[in-house]
């Protein structure tokens, strides 16, 4: 790769400019040697218990070997449906350890959701939470799905809290509504058939097909992102060199495993990263439990951090977190959304520990870029491309952007997708060939920028863009504005339709303080924003509706 990249001048000091995204012949091997190098040390723990990466590994394996007894050949689909507990990574390493693609589904799906994926994905297998099991009875019969796997929330805690935990979620909680699946076997059942079975190493190749990865959906039908154990491995490659830097500390490298892994971002750095640099999940299933989070974060003196700008703000207005000890946190990372700079100056207030935000996509595996965590980061961008990666802006004259111009930010790097999963013509439509050179580019719908020093910047989602009388009016800059007002703990910007002005912009707020009225919010606004940018209509709300993530959902606001 060329040195003329203006942000290899501000990379963390020994990360190389390219990675080796084939240093594995697959993610087997990378698994192998995480399971190796970590054995005696712990890996997950979820409601106290703690199992180490060797007994991961023998789960895991036991797991592999009981899908292949069943007939799954290598290539076929399953589906993984839960929330963040010990039995996701045994799930998902076996699975790969079997050979097959895994189709990472959210737990709170609706049954059509369900049905659309597991019906696009062709899954033949699925292991699901007890607690879903209800929705998955009333679409089964529409899907090529064969064998089904149930898991309780306590499978893996060990006799006797497993009984306690399933009982309590069950019978007291009532959060697993009847169900009948016939055939169904439960999780430690498949466990112990898998231990007696024989396991059988796959042929898996760098660029076969490991992971089907749907995007969101909030905006249309979800589409499934083909990522390939190359893919991956790029992404584990990136992250464990650009953490290096911040490994320095003889700490336990205790990650906080809040955000859900059925999201790409803690899939990656959670799930996977953990195999290359060993660190300790500490297993959150629902982070909008604060009490339970707290109760953990207590326990657990945490050293990386994961979150978004919605998790971060809400632990910021906890006097219990304030008061936490923050002594072992070196590392933070933002993504999913816009971090908001008035929580990121809050965050290191309270933390002493600043947030690295950084960008991606289910299309990307995810990581495309990301500031620096040991120093040099800059607020308000989402940092620098990754090794072996680079972005660039495609202006709407079809021209790359020159710095500061304002366009489409494009994506070429070894994380990067084939395509999307049956869908040709959609997969041209993201793709730009650069003629000068023919290298693909990905268009990620993201209007950015990229600075003289390289670091680049979102503006906006380019379908959330609000157009004001001819102007461009980015969502994105007037949340960044608004949620500085005194008095506002959230805010959302979308564009609704104005008969004068094309449309008109209009703000979502959730009160921090109750004595906030509109006329404050109108004349901080006014002093500044410049006029067409106003909001013309505020509405205040008692929350804010977000996706499973934590994301808001702009359009259900719009719609609203």
């Amino acid at each position: 790769m060329s040195n003329d990249f203006p942000w290899f001048n501000h990379y963390p000091e020994g990360v190389p400019h390219e990675l080796n995204p084939e240093a594995y012949p697959s993610l087997i091997e990378l698994l192998d040697e995480g399971f190796e190098k970590y054995a005696g040390q712990p890996a997950f723990t979820f409601m106290d218990k703690t199992h180490t990466y060797r007994q991961i590994k023998d789960h895991a394996y036991a797991f592999a070997a009981y899908l292949q007894s069943l007939g799954l050949k290598t290539g076929d689909k399953i589906a993984i449906q839960m929330p963040n507990c010990t039995q996701y990574p045994v799930a998902l390493f076996g699975s790969i350890l079997a050979g097959l693609v895994v189709v990472n589904t959210n737990p709170l799906y609706t049954p059509r959701e369900m049905k659309h994926q597991f019906s696009d994905s062709e899954a033949k297998a699925i292991v699901i939470v007890a607690n879903f099991a209800f929705n998955l009875e009333k679409v089964i019969g529409d899907t090529q799905i064969k064998h089904v796997i149930v898991t309780g929330m306590g499978d893996m805690l060990g006799f006797p809290k497993k009984q306690i935990v399933n009982f309590v979620v069950k019978t007291v909680k009532k959060m697993v509504p009847a169900y009948h699946l016939p055939g169904s076997v439960s999780f430690s059942e498949a466990l112990s058939r898998g231990k007696a079975a024989t396991y059988t190493k796959p042929d898996a190749r760098i660029n076969d097909l490991v992971l089907i990865q749907y995007t969101g959906g909030t905006t249309g039908v979800s589409k499934g992102a083909e990522l390939t154990h190359r893919n991956l491995i790029a992404n584990m490659e990136g992250i464990s060199l650009w953490f290096q830097p911040a490994l320095k500390y003889d700490i336990p490298r205790k990650i906080l495993g809040a955000l859900p892994f059925y999201h790409i971002f803690a899939l990656t750095v959670n799930v996977f990263a953990m195999m290359k640099l060993g660190f300790h999940n500490i297993l959150i299933p629902n982070p909008r439990d604060q009490k339970a989070l707290l109760g953990d974060l207590k326990k657990h003196r945490i050293f990386i951090f994961p979150g978004l700008n919605t998790l971060f703000n809400a632990l910021l207005n906890n006097e219990e977190f304030r008061a936490l000890d923050f002594s072992t946190l070196k590392i933070t990372v933002s993504g999913g959304m816009a971090l908001q700079a008035a929580v990121a100056e809050r965050w290191y207030e309270v933390t002493g520990c600043r947030i690295s935000e950084g960008y991606g996509l289910s299309e990307t595996s995810p990581v495309l870029s990301v500031n620096p965590v040991s120093g040099g980061q800059q607020l308000g961008t989402i940092g620098l491309p990754f090794p072996s990666t680079i972005m660039k802006i495609l202006k709407d004259d079809g021209q790359w952007g020159a710095p500061d111009e304002i366009g489409e930010i494009c994506a070429h790097g070894p994380q990067v997708m084939n395509g999307y999963y049956k869908r040709p013509e959609e997969t041209a439509n993201v793709f730009y060939t650069d003629p000068a050179d023919g290298k693909k580019y990905f268009k990620t719908g993201d209007i950015g920028l990229m600075q003289p020093d390289g670091f680049f910047k979102i503006v906006d989602r380019k379908k959330d863009m609000i157009l004001v009388s001819g102007f461009n009016v980015y969502p994105n800059e007037i949340e960044e504005v608004i949620s500085q007002c005194p008095g506002v703990l959230e805010v959302a910007c979308v564009g609704v339709k104005d008969d004068k002005s094309t449309e008109a912009v209009k703000i979502f707020v959730v009160k921090k303080d109750p004595n906030l009225t509109e006329e404050a919010i109108r004349a901080y606004a006014k002093e500044n924003l410049t006029a067409y940018k106003r909001p013309r209509y505020v509405e205040f709300r008692d929350d804010l509706p977000k996706t499973n993530v934590g994301k808001i959902l702009r359009r259900e606001l719009k719609e609203s």
